[in-house]
Order: structure tokens, then C-alpha cells, then sequence
């Protein structure tokens, strides 16, 4: 039986949802034939998946104005979404021209469902759930634009067809879209991988490896500076440091659950001890062994903790290490500093007695945003998620609900404790328990994910982690989990758009470029520069055979904090002439006057 759907016009999501089949609409209308996959909204808006290869077509940008022309067409028109429930054998009849349709409405009979929803606009219907708006009049957008086109796998496996997506963004208002395109516009001028590049950072070589980042002396240093502070309040903050190796038995793993809960992001097994002859006909023998790149630092902490019995005195037990981890990511799914396959997470585990377990969660708490306003970062620019279990896929979830609950209650309590800006996101947590989230808004509003604070039952069991208690018996530790910043290639690609790749001046590779103005003034730019290098501040010497302005447009490319320009009149009277990255020109001071006010804000690690 026909029905119209009566779905709220304020809804926002449901709109853009609606968007999507109109997209689908006007895309099937312009290029008859093609085969449609799937059309959510998400974040801002919307996308389509397409395949243009049966109609021996294929798409560009330009292509976009077109399709967004015959949207606005068929938006003008008052077309019902028409929902409508029909048997399986139905829907396999109307979608026999459409594979990846018909491959959905079999999965739905695989899942037991006898019938399956279609929605009908004008002469175009679609296999959706829903919901929807009840007519084209009701879509309250009037801000929207196809924005881009991008490769996707079908269902997200690489073993499935590569479609064409198109995206599209939607707002209520045509001033919420202006406002969204100009934000979007500086984000493209923040955007880390061409900074990355033109400030000669990092890069990623595809010979070396997707997803794997090769960072470039300017880049090194600045993850060094990071490294180096976050060492030192580590070791202030009572942490011991340990190492790990990149590897470890496949036994390891599969004791852990990592191999179990965790396997399809993980790389294969490596294996050795085959000859060569047996390694050429990928003939596995007896005495191989099987080793996997570690995907997280925990189960060598682990094993370190039970090298050597404990007493509840000892405890808390608080080690860290900046660890590098390898996890599989898809293709299409890698994206500069913020998606990679391999990561340094600045990791730590805190073993503890059940009595410390809510102070040494506080500790973390208080530590991460410590961490947070070092950088930048004040409490306004951060919300956090309680990532809580899915009840009903305890598949996922190790160990038992009394576990579980504890755990998820300790952390919500935490968290208002703490009265941290929270919300619960149910199927978030780990496999091994929940955690809180810590996400950051950068200067245009959008979140990153940084901080974990993961709480563990399951490890301590698996490898049968105990210490002596007070009565002299033995009793299992409770294990943390926590990373303030995530992983230092996210956090520094963070930093990067934030800051616009004006880093703060204690983190900029160069401090203080000196610009002589001529032959005649590089003995004294020279005297600058040793002076301030003696100090500890890093600085270049721009002393090539070209005009000021050039050095100076130069040095505003690179993003060097600190440019001082020095002429006949600035080595008469020992002063320099001080520009500011981005902020032009800052007068002209006495030397040891700059040099006293530099090294004082690199102390205070102010910009």
C-alpha cells in the first residue's frame, strides 16, 4: 500500500538525506543507464555513489553545474516522497537493472527480511529506509551546492568496484552556505598537506609506502621539540619510560585479543625461518614462526609488568613511550598526517589498585588538558565523548557485563567530577572497554581526535596480571590506557591548520631569520646570528644577492616567526629592524633588548 511520509521539514539531516535522492534523480535523468549505489547525508550535507563505466561515460568537476542546474529544477516541481513497503521477489524485479541494488535487497533476504522500503519521487525510485520529507516543497534548503567528486569502493572494500562519489552541501539558508564556503575556503588554505609540502615538513612517498610519513629536517625538529616537552612533563608527572619492539609473536596477539577483536587492521603475519626455496613457494614448515607489526604498545607493557612480581606498594605503576604502531587502512581511506598506517602514539598505561583507580583518572584528565592550553588550546576548545559499549553486539566486547558496567560507570562519574563538556556515545568503546574521547576545535570550529583515556579489564585477565595486597594475597590491577596527543602525526597536522603554519614561536624550525640588506651588512648579521644561536634560538641567515623584499616575501612564505633587517643605520647603532610573520612591521629595537624579550617568550612558550 502507498503512503506519503510525514517527516519533520526542521530536520536538517532528513533534508539532506532527501537531497541525496535528488542528486540520484537528477544524475539518472542526464546519464540514463547509470547504476547507483548509495546516497546518505553526513556532516554538512550529502553524497551519491555512481557507476558511470556500463554507459561508457565518465564525469568531471565541470560536470557538477549541470547536475546542480537540473536539481534546482526538479526541486521547483511539487514531487511527493512516496513511501512504499514491497516483498523481496518485487524489489529483485525492480531492481534487476541495478547490481548494486539488487545486491543490497539480497542481503536484506540474508538478514531474514521479507520485505523491503522503497521511496518514488516523480519518475525516480530508490531502495531506502528512510525517513524523508513529504514533498520537494518541504526540503527548507535554500543553501546548496555540489561541491566535489572522489573515488569509493563499493560497501568500502577494495575488492568491490570503485564508484564515483559525488558530494553535495546543504544548509537552511542560503547565508549559512555562504558562511560555510568561505569557512571552507580558509580551510583549504590551512590545509596541512600543502603546508606540509611548502614549508618542507613531511611528505609521503608512494614507493616507500601509503600512509607512511617521511619527515623532513624541518618537520623532525618540530616533532622533536613536541617529543622533548612531552618527556619532561612526563617524568615531572611521576611516569617511568619503557620501550617496545615494532613486532611481536603472533601468540602475543592472539593471547591479547588484538587478533581476534582486531585483525582486520592489522598487516599479516610475517613469517620466518623458512629456507629460501621453502619462502619463493610460500611454503609454510613447522619451525616458522609468525610475527605482527604491533597495531598498539599494551601487550609489551603488559609483558614487562609480569617479568617480575609486584607489591601493592608499588602501585600505581605509570609507563609511557612514544611507540610507532602499523594499522591497516584503506586506500581512499588515508588522508596526509590525520590517516596513516603507520603512527606514533604517545602512549602510556597506568597499573593501579582499585583504591587509586578515580584519582589516577583524574590525573589524566587534568594532565591531558594541562597539555591541551600548552599548545593552545583553552577548555572551550574541547569536547569529550564516553564511549560506551554496544549491548547488543557483545561479540565486540570482551570480558563481562559486571566489568563493563564498573568501568563505564567510573569514567561518567569522572567526567562530571570533572564537569567536563560530555556526551555518550553508545558502540564507540574499545573491544577491550570504554573510554573517554577528547576532541579539539581548531581556529575554524572543527573537531580532531587527540586524547584517549581508555579503561582496561580485559588485558589483566588475559595475561593473568596480579600483585600482593595488604593481606598478602593476590589480587588483580586495574590498567589505563591513555595518549594526549593521540598520535604525534595527527596532533602535528592539527597544529599545522590551527595555526595556519604559523607554528608558536617555541615550536617554529627557524625563530629569527636576519636579512643584511647588503654585502656591507652581513659581518653584522652574522654577529646577530651567533649571538642568538649561542642562546639556544634557532635562526637562518638570508644573505643570498637578493632585494630585501624579496628575503622578506621569503620569509613570510616560510612562516619564520621573526625577520630582522639590517642596514647601515640598524650595525651603526646595534639595533635591528623587526618584522612579524603575518603581522608586518614591528618598529625598530635595540638588539639586547629583542634578544631579552625572544628568549623570555620562548620560556613562557608565548607566540
Amino acid at each position: 500500500m502507498k503512503k506519503t511520509e510525514n517527516s519533520s521539514a526542521q530536520d536538517i539531516n532528513v533534508a539532506r538525506h532527501s537531497m541525496a535522492h535528488i542528486l540520484a534523480y537528477a544524475v539518472s535523468e542526464l546519464y540514463p543507464g547509470v547504476k547507483l549505489g548509495m546516497g546518505p547525508a553526513v556532516e554538512n550535507g550529502f553524497y551519491y555513489d555512481f557507476d558511470f563505466t556500463p554507459i561508457n561515460a565518465s564525469i568531471t568537476p565541470e560536470n557538477l553545474s549541470k547536475i546542480e542546474k537540473r536539481m534546482r529544477e526538479t526541486l521547483k516541481q511539487r514531487l511527493d516522497f512516496e513511501k512504499t513497503d514491497i516483498s523481496i521477489a518485487e524489489a529483485k524485479e525492480l531492481f534487476k537493472d541495478q547490481p548494486f541494488k539488487f545486491e543490497l535487497v539480497e542481503d536484506l533476504e540474508k538478514q531474514g527480511s521479507d520485505k523491503v522500503t522503497i521511496y518514488k519521487t516523480g519518475k525516480f525510485t530508490d531502495l531506502c529506509s528512510g525517513p524523508h520529507v513529504a514533498t520537494t516543497r518541504d526540503l527548507a534548503i535554500d543553501g546548496f551546492k555540489l561541491q566535489r567528486l572522489a573515488g569509493a569502493y563499493w560497501k568500502g572494500s577494495e575488492h568491490n568496484p570503485m564508484l564515483t562519489r559525488i558530494y553535495g552541501v546543504a544548509f537552511k539558508t542560503a547565508a549559512e552556505l555562504a558562511d560555510f564556503l568561505v569557512k571552507e575556503k580558509e580551510a583549504q588554505n590551512r590545509d596541512h598537506r600543502i603546508l606540509g609540502k611548502r614549508l618542507d615538513l613531511f611528505h609521503i612517498d608512494e614507493e616507500v609506502g601509503l600512509g607512511l610519513v617521511l619527515w623532513h629536517p624541518k618537520g623532525a625538529l618540530v616533532w622533536r621539540l613536541i617529543e622533548d616537552f612531552w618527556y619532561q612533563k612526563h617524568l615531572e608527572k611521576g611516569y617511568e619510560l619503557v620501550r617496545s619492539p615494532h613486532i611481536g609473536n603472533r601468540t602475543l596477539w592472539e593471547r591479547s585479543g588484538h587478533w581476534g577483536f582486531f585483525s582486520e587492521n592489522m598487516y599479516p603475519p610475517l613469517e620466518v625461518g623458512q629456507s629460501l626455496d621453502e619462502l619463493k613457494k610460500k611454503k609454510s614448515v613447522a619451525n616458522s614462526e609468525q610475527y605482527l607489526l604491533k597495531p598498539m604498545n599494551c601487550p609489551f607493557h603488559v609483558r614487562i609488568y609480569n617479568n617480575s612480581p609486584h607489591s601493592y606498594r608499588e602501585l600505581p605503576l605509570r609507563w609511557a613511550e612514544t611507540g610507532t604502531v602499523y594499522r591497516y587502512e584503506k586506500k581512499g581511506e588515508l588522508s596526509g598526517l590525520t590517516r596513516v598506517r603507520g603512527f606514533t602514539q604517545d602512549d602510556a598505561h597506568i597499573i593501579c589498585r582499585k583504591d587509586q583507580v578515580e584519582k589516577e583518572l583524574k590525573n589524566v584528565v587534568d594532565f591531558i588538558l594541562y597539555m591541551y592550553k600548552a599548545f593552545g588550546f583553552g577548555i572551550d576548545s574541547v569536547n569529550v565523548y564516553l564511549s560506551l559499549r554496544d549491548p547488543a553486539n557483545k561479540e565486540h566486547n570482551a570480558g563481562d557485563d559486571a566489568g563493563w558496567e564498573f568501568t563505564e560507570s567510573v569514567l561518567r562519574k569522572i567526567a562530571i567530577e570533572k564537569k567536563l563538556k560530555f556526551k555518550e556515545d553508545v558502540g564507540e568503546a574499545a573491544f577491550y572497554g570504554p573510554k573517554l574521547d577528547f576532541k579539539i576545535k581548531d581556529a575554524l570550529g572543527r573537531e580532531w581526535q587527540c586524547s584517549t583515556l581508555q579503561f582496561d579489564f580485559n588485558l589483566p585477565d588475559r595475561f593473568d596480571m596480579t600483585f600482593i595486597n595488604s593481606n598478602g594475597d593476590k589480587e588483580r590491577p586495574y590498567m589505563l590506557h591513555r595518549a594526549l596527543f593521540g598520535s604525534f602525526e595527527r596532533f602535528i597536522g592539527l597544529l599545522i591548520e590551527h595555526y595556519a603554519g604559523n607554528l608558536p614561536l617555541w615550536l617554529a624550525p627557524v625563530q629569527v631569520a636576519v636579512l643584511p640588506v647588503g654585502k656591507n651588512h652581513q659581518k653584522y648579521a652574522k654577529e646577530l646570528i651567533k649571538s642568538l644561536t649561542e642562546r639556544g634560538i634557532r635562526t637562518l641567515l638570508m644573505d643570498e644577492n637578493d632585494s630585501v623584499g624579496k628575503k622578506i616575501r621569503e620569509g613570510e612564505t616560510q612562516k619564520i616567526p621573526y625577520l630582522l633587517i639590517v642596514g647601515d643605520k640598524e650595525a651603526k647603532s646595534k639595533t635591528v629592524s623587526v618584522r612579524r610573520s603575518g603581522k608586518g612591521d614591528a618598529g625598530i629595537v635595540k638588539f639586547k633588548k629583542f634578544l631579552e624579550d625572544i628568549e623570555l617568550k620562548i620560556e613562557k612558550k608565548k607566540k
